[in-house]
């Protein structure tokens, strides 16, 4: 039985990927994410199929001791957006300094592990319509989507074995994620679901031979970025004029349109889910305007909308 390391699993996409790892029936798995209250609420349904540990990653001699004993490692590990841009060395510390320890455990004791790394779309900026082949230019405040970029090279400089997703806007439940950001009311943009998200890497496994060393841009479908925010609104009884400021990246974190974002589907078929079914499953999430109440209620007396 193959074994399975998923880094970062109590986030929204890790928990999908453990479901459709467990689905698979084939894998013995480990995940991993931080000693906290979060995570231990996420990961509890898990841990009677699942070897559930905690810890970070920056621990290089953890990371050691896990890379050895498995065949593949789903790497989700991230300080996102806001928190990744508020400093300079905190998405370098955890993205970057995470995959390194990653890399280098990979290299000194099981050069045969298959590392799927999961990266962004956000670096490619306002580029129009890039792919995995467009040159990158980043400003020096670019700190998230700068420890992606520089994780990429390590990665594909020193590994043998390796598939890098580059991932657009995650599409979660406001609950549960908050994924708003600065950005033109008329710009489209590529997103994706996380169960489609999860599902790549997943299905990617299955592939490893034949995606070993390439990079993909990923998606669900494109939508416009301003009949996303008003449908999600709508869903949870909320009109445009009652916005939160503090429901926005406060820096630009950017989903493009890619030209080849269809690739990595036409290999391994990933795409089950559909904005559509989106919505749905959010409307039905949300009766009786959850979110709705749940700001309202954080923000009385506070006097913080806008």
């Amino acid at each position: 039985m193959k074994k399975v390391l998923v880094v970062g699993a109590a986030g929204a996409v890790g928990i999908h990927t453990v479901k459709y790892l467990l689905s698979e029936g084939k894998y013995e798995i480990t995940i991993l994410d931080l000693k906290n209250k979060n995570s231990f609420s996420r990961l509890k349904r898990f841990k009677k199929r699942v070897n559930v540990l905690y810890g970070d990653v920056t621990d290089r001699v953890l990371m050691e001791a896990l890379v050895k004993d498995h065949d593949y490692i789903i790497y989700l590990a991230s300080a996102m957006p806001p928190l990744g841009n508020m400093k300079s060395g905190l998405s370098m510390t955890i993205d970057y300094g995470g995959c390194e320890n990653i890399v280098r455990a990979i290299n000194y004791y099981n050069p045969k592990c298959h590392l799927f790394f999961a990266s962004t779309t956000s670096m490619y900026k306002n580029i129009k319509n890039p792919s995995v082949k467009s040159r990158i230019t980043l400003n020096e405040f670019d700190y998230f989507d700068a420890s992606k970029l520089e994780s990429e090279k390590l990665i594909k400089s020193k590994l043998k074995n390796y598939t890098i997703y580059r991932i657009p806007l995650v599409l979660s439940n406001p609950l549960e994620e908050t994924f708003m950001y600065h950005g033109n009311r008329d710009d489209d943009m590529d997103v994706i679901t996380k169960e489609d998200c999860a599902y790549a890497f997943v299905r990617g496994i299955n592939y490893a031979a034949v995606l070993n060393k390439q990079t993909f841009n990923l998606k669900t479908d494109t939508i416009n970025y301003g009949e996303l925010l008003d449908k999600l609104l709508l869903i949870n009884g909320l009109s445009s004029k009652y916005l939160l400021s503090r429901i926005f990246l406060e820096k630009d974190y950017y989903s493009p349109i890619c030209s080849d974002s269809d690739e990595l589907d036409n290999i391994i078929h990933y795409k089950n889910d559909s904005l559509n079914e989106y919505f749905k499953r959010l409307k039905s999430k949300n009766k009786g305007h959850k979110f709705a109440k749940f700001l309202a209620k954080k923000m009385v007396g506070k006097n913080k909308w806008r």
